[in-house]
Order: structure tokens, then C-alpha cells, then sequence
């Protein structure tokens, strides 16, 4: 792949969402072309990963060729292009399950995600904070509109409510991030992340000014203690946009996170133990939030908060090791973590929306949806042979090898929560007895008639298949991390193809 055809990642699904509003956005036209267009940038991203493998490095390009300061810089590595497969291919699995339930017949569902994917694929492969800004609130703009336009259970009046939430925590959080990246221009005189290599690690008044754009995008990941909007807000969006949201919006800050402090703070040992302790409280605040709640998507939304704790670790471990295990982690947590919003999604709209103990006792009757749920379960806990095994593994071995004990086992404490929090879904959901026999819902689930097609489970079942796949070629999958790994350690390479571009 030429660095030339890098721009089209924005490109295209930008323009392919203008199509569809001409062609009406919701027929069979429309949904066949939001999967194909989807589907197409899955390749693209797969081509992407192959070329860089193949004796590549750093693929950079400056946008129409202007010059430095003026046009966007884009830059590819290995971690950006996974991070491309990955997502994308969720945002597809995701909008697969929105035209299967029928939550993708809003006119402009097709056009929203489109351009949503387009934002997220700018802000992966930006080198330029300013222009980082800009594609999150690119992100950011659909977004608002996907929650409304998505009816689910409760009704109308806490959809707005959430919504209200969701919008107000990421307007705050995107002014901070703009004061953040002023503050930065003002001490450093550039924007430009290979301008500004290893400047924080050189110059306090630097790395303040970034450290603002990091606690700003610690809001858009949810790191404990500005973490409490995700739960108050996951629980109440459709399915469809939820698990569109776990798979991109938490994941962008992540990535933003990895990439600028190996860039401009060249992974400076003096700053690593405050992630150490933030990042560990999160996985522990995650996990008691997950454990105390009655509602399976709240669960799930806390479990978030905690596994985002998890993947984080590996900046603050930064080296070799710890930023192989945090790449693999965010990769499988893209995929599982969707694929349990997904199946829980499928229980939703099949059974209708209720508390724990009401929908219960799916196992038999629902038989496919109980191994899917089961399967991402455990992959999430971290039991072999699923991806999530590897995944801990591989961080926790990083953590000792860190000297981080204490950091270590609590995250297997944290790990043996995870567990009981699951098995509170598994056992209320799927195996347990109904707490109010009168209930017109268990009456419903008492019937031999099997609510939950083939087609409506399908879409979680793809991706808790790729997470065992992930899991017993986890080699694999943490050699090609370990390369992606390689280019945050040095990052010469990155700030070279961006200067020369």
C-alpha cells in the first residue's frame, strides 16, 4: 500500500455517507452499502497490516502536499493499523447486529456510523494534536445523534437523560483537551507530534501541557475518578450503539493515551508511577462497581471501567513487555467486550429489558446465546484457551518482570471479581429461577418457543469465535504486537517518516 492512498481511510466512508443520504439511507440499498463500505475498510486496514509487515515501518502523508504546519499529517505504524483491523471490523460486526434487530431502519443510522468511522480513522492515524482534536469531534457530533436515534427499553425520558450525560461529560472533556493543546502550542510553538518528540520528557512547563490533553482523554476513556458518566449512560443507549460505542469511543483515548506518551514524553520513567496507581484503582473501582450492580449492561458498563484499568497498565509498565501485553489486551477487549454487549443485546430485544433474576433460565431455552455469552465470559476472566488467558498473562509476566508486585496480584484479585460478576449474569440469566413467577416476561421465557434467531445471535457468535481463535494462535497475535510494541519504544522511525512525509 502506497502512503498516498492513507487519506482514504477518512475519504472514503465520509463520502459514502453523503451517498446514502441521497439514496434514502434505510432500504435494502442503504443497509447493503453501510456493510459494504464497512466491510471494504476492514480489507483496507487488513492490506494496511500485510504491507507493514512486509519489511515496512512508517507509512506518512501530508494531505495535498501542503506544507508542514498547515496541511494534516497522517502516519501509520503497525499499532495504528491493527488498531484500524480491529475496530473496524467490530464497527461492521456491530452494524450487522443493528440491521439484523431492525435498529439500523432509522434513516440515517447508515450515514451516522459512516461518519463516525471516518472520525475514528482520523484520529488513529493523525500526527498532529489539533488534528486529533478535530476527528474526535468528528467522532463526537454522529455520536450525540446515534443515542437519540436509537430507541431502546426504558423510554424515551432516560434515553435523553443519558444523552444529556454523554454530551456534556465529552464537551468538557474536548475543552480541556483544546486548552490542553493551546497550553501545548504556547510552551512548544508546535502541535506536531514529531515536532514535539521526547519535548516533555526535556521540559516540565511541556509536559503540564500535555499532561492536560491526557487527563482530558482519561475522561473519554473512563479512568476512575472521572469514570462515573460511562455507567451512567451505557446502560441506557440501544444495544447496537452500545456496543458500537465500546468498540471506538473508549478505545480512541486509549490509543491517543499509548501514542503520546511514547512520542512526546519518550515513555519518561519519572511520571510512570502515577499510572501505576490510577491505573490499578481503576481496575479495582471497575470491579466492585460491576459486582454491586442488578442490571446486566450497568455490570458490563463498570467491567469497562476496570478492563480499561488493565490496558492502560501497559503504558505505565512501559517497555518491551508491558506495551506487547496492553497492545494485545486493547485488541482483545475491542472484540469481547463487544461481543458480551452484543449477546446480552440479543437477551434485550428477543426478551424485553429487565433487571436480573426476571429473564432467567435461557440456558435450555436459548441454548447457541447462553455458549456465546459463556464463551466471551470466560475469554473476559481470563480462562484459557480464549485470547483473554493470553492477555492478562502476558501483562501480569510484564508486571513482575517490572518489579511490580503489588501491581501483579491485584490484578489476579481483580481477575477472580471479573469472574463472580460473570457468573452473577450466567447464573440469573441463564441458569437461575425466576424471582417473580407471575411475571408476564417469565411466563413469556417459560414457553418452548425460542425467541433469539440464528441471525439475531450470529454477529456476538463471530466475535467470541475470533476470541478463542485469538487465543489458541495467541503466539502469533503477540509476536505481531511485540513488533507494533517495538515502534512506541523507539519511536524514530514514526518521527522520521512524519518530518520527511
Amino acid at each position: 500500500m502506497s502512503a498516498d492512498l492513507i487519506p482514504f481511510f477518512v475519504i472514503v466512508p465520509l463520502l459514502a455517507a453523503g451517498l446514502l443520504v441521497l439514496a434514502g439511507g434505510s432500504g435494502r440499498i442503504g443497509k447493503a452499502g453501510l456493510l459494504a463500505v464497512l466491510g471494504a475498510d476492514v480489507v483496507w486496514a487488513v492490506w494496511l497490516v500485510a504491507t507493514l509487515l512486509d519489511g515496512g515501518t512508517v507509512l506518512a502523508h501530508r494531505v495535498s502536499g501542503w506544507p508542514a504546519g498547515i496541511a494534516i499529517p497522517f502516519a501509520a505504524d503497525l499499532f495504528t493499523a491493527l488498531m484500524l483491523t480491529a475496530t473496524g471490523f467490530v464497527t461492521l460486526i456491530s452494524s450487522w447486529f443493528g440491521v439484523v434487530s431492525g435498529q439500523a431502519e432509522k434513516r440515517y443510522f447508515g450515514p451516522l456510523v459512516l461518519v463516525l468511522t471516518a472520525g475514528f480513522n482520523g484520529a488513529l492515524l493523525t500526527a498532529d494534536l489539533f488534528n486529533l482534536f478535530v476527528f474526535i469531534e468528528v467522532m463526537l457530533v454522529p455520536s450525540y445523534a446515534l443515542i437519540i436515534l436509537a430507541h431502546r427499553g426504558r423510554g424515551r425520558l432516560m434515553q435523553v437523560t443519558s444523552s444529556r450525560i454523554y454530551v456534556s461529560v465529552n464537551l468538557l472533556a474536548s475543552t480541556i483537551f483544546l486548552a490542553g493543546v493551546g497550553l501545548v502550542y504556547g510552551t512548544a510553538g508546535t502541535v506536531n507530534l514529531a515536532e514535539l518528540a521526547g519535548r516533555a520528557a526535556e521540559s516540565t512547563a511541556v509536559a503540564v501541557s500535555v499532561a492536560v490533553t491526557l487527563v482530558a482523554l482519561a475522561v473519554k476513556a473512563a479512568v476512575v475518578p472521572v469514570h462515573g458518566w460511562l455507567a451512567r449512560t451505557y446502560p441506557f443507549m440501544s444495544p447496537t450503539v452500545t456496543a458500537l460505542f465500546s468498540g471506538l469511543h473508549t478505545k480512541i483515548a486509549v490509543y491517543a493515551i499509548y501514542r503520546i506518551y511514547a512520542v512526546i514524553f519518550d515513555g519518561a520513567e519519572q511520571y510512570l508511577w502515577i499510572g501505576l496507581v490510577v491505573f490499578t484503582v481503576s481496575m479495582v473501582v471497575g470491579v466492585l462497581g460491576a459486582v454491586g450492580e442488578r442490571d446486566a449492561r450497568a455490570i458490563l458498563a463498570y467491567s469497562t471501567v476496570s478492563q480499561i484499568g488493565y490496558i492502560l497498565l501497559g503504558v505505565a509498565l512501559f517497555g518491551a513487555a508491558g506495551l506487547t501485553a496492553g497492545i494485545f489486551f486493547l485488541l482483545h477487549h475491542t472484540v469481547v467486550k463487544v461481543s458480551l454487549f452484543l449477546s446480552t443485546g440479543a437477551v434485550e430485544i428477543a426478551y424485553g429489558r429487565q433487571p436480573l433474576g426476571e429473564v432467567t433460565g435461557l440456558l435450555r431455552r436459548e441454548p447457541l446465546t447462553a455458549v456465546v455469552f459463556f464463551a466471551a465470559a470466560m475469554s473476559l476472566t481470563g480462562i484459557p484457551p480464549f485470547s483473554g488467558f493470553v492477555a492478562k498473562l502476558a501483562l501480569i509476566l510484564a508486571a513482575f518482570e517490572e518489579q511490580q508486585v503489588v501491581v501483579a496480584l491485584v490484578a489476579v484479585g481483580v481477575s477472580l471479581f471479573t469472574l463472580l460478576y460473570l457468573l452473577k449474569i450466567w447464573g440469573k440469566m441463564f441458569l437461575g429461577k425466576p424471582e417473580d413467577s407471575s411475571s408476564e416476561v417469565v411466563a413469556a421465557v417459560g414457553t418452548k418457543e425460542r425467541r433469539i434467531s440464528v441471525g439475531l445471535i450470529a454477529p456476538a457468535l463471530v466475535l467470541a469465535v475470533v476470541t478463542l481463535v485469538l487465543g489458541v494462535g495467541g503466539e502469533l497475535l503477540l509476536g505481531v504486537a511485540a513488533t507494533a510494541a517495538d515502534g512506541l519504544v523507539d519511536t524514530s522511525a514514526f518521527v522520521e517518516a512524519v518530518v520527511n512525509s
